[in-house]
């Protein structure tokens, strides 16, 4: 195939302005750094290396600006400003406090030896007993004084006269119940307390002094000589003797015969 001469210049004029285009576009295109093939690959499980110092990351920022602020935990709603603040408690609190221990009973001092007491606190019991044998509560009324030195026969006061008085406590009109149980009293062992003070006294029965819980059989037969024996589970109710009881002075004076709390 033959190409005229005219088709000659053509084709060469085409490739000289192709040329020409092609190099003026290399000229014109920002050149980048070649890369060696082994920064190209990563090899599996490499992190990829921190920014240098001074650049930014805007991908970063955004997550940065778009995540939920942080929240700090509320304080709870009482703030104890002192340490003597506490939270109540159904617990009750331990302290070292101990239960205040009872003092020991001193042991009772029981004298059955009339001559033990003085001689005017043995005097006027001897005239007592006489007066209550006799059965004639009459015969009280000289031993039991007037005014300031009356004996007390009543918790209670009253405008009668003591012998009046001991004949309505007695079940009888007379007063002779009033008057065995006199006896009965006076026949116990007796008591003497207060040394030394102006109440110091000897005192029947010997039970107004002593607990009862202490006291031995042949001290609760001694005792059933007076009260019944429901009257001895009332006083062990009560918590001490609480019947009819006799005291006199270191001078012989007849200073009560009463019963009751």
């Amino acid at each position: 195939m033959r190409i005229s001469t005219d088709g000659k210049t053509l084709l060469r004029s085409s490739l000289i302005v192709l040329s020409a285009l092609f190099a003026t576009t290399a000229l014109t295109l920002p050149a980048r750094p070649a890369f060696a093939l082994s920064e190209l690959k990563k090899e599996e499980g490499e992190l990829p290396q921190k920014p240098a110092e001074g650049e930014k990351t805007a991908p970063v920022e955004e997550e940065q600006e778009n995540a939920a602020p942080v929240e700090l935990p509320q304080p709870d709603p009482l703030i104890r400003k002192r340490a003597s603040v506490t939270e109540p408690t159904d617990e009750p609190a331990v302290t070292d406090d101990k239960p205040a221990e009872e003092e020991p009973q001193e042991p009772v001092e029981v004298i059955y030896d009339i001559e033990k007491a003085p001689e005017p606190v043995r005097r006027m019991r001897q005239l007592i007993v006489e007066a209550a044998a006799s059965g004639d509560i009459e015969r009280l009324r000289p031993l039991l004084g007037k005014g300031v030195t009356e004996t007390q026969v009543s918790m209670v006061e009253s405008q009668e006269g003591p012998v009046e008085t001991l004949k309505g406590q007695s079940g009888d009109s007379d007063g002779i119940e009033v008057l065995a149980i006199l006896l009965d009293v006076l026949a116990t062992g007796y008591v003497h307390v207060g040394q030394g003070t102006p109440d110091e006294m000897y005192v029947w029965p010997y039970f107004t002094a002593k607990p009862l819980a202490g006291l031995t059989p042949p001290e609760k037969v001694e005792l059933l000589r007076i009260v019944t024996a429901g009257d001895f589970a009332d006083m062990q109710e009560f918590g001490s003797y609480n019947f009819y009881r006799v005291g006199i002075a270191p001078d012989g004076q007849w200073k009560f015969f009463v019963t009751g709390d």
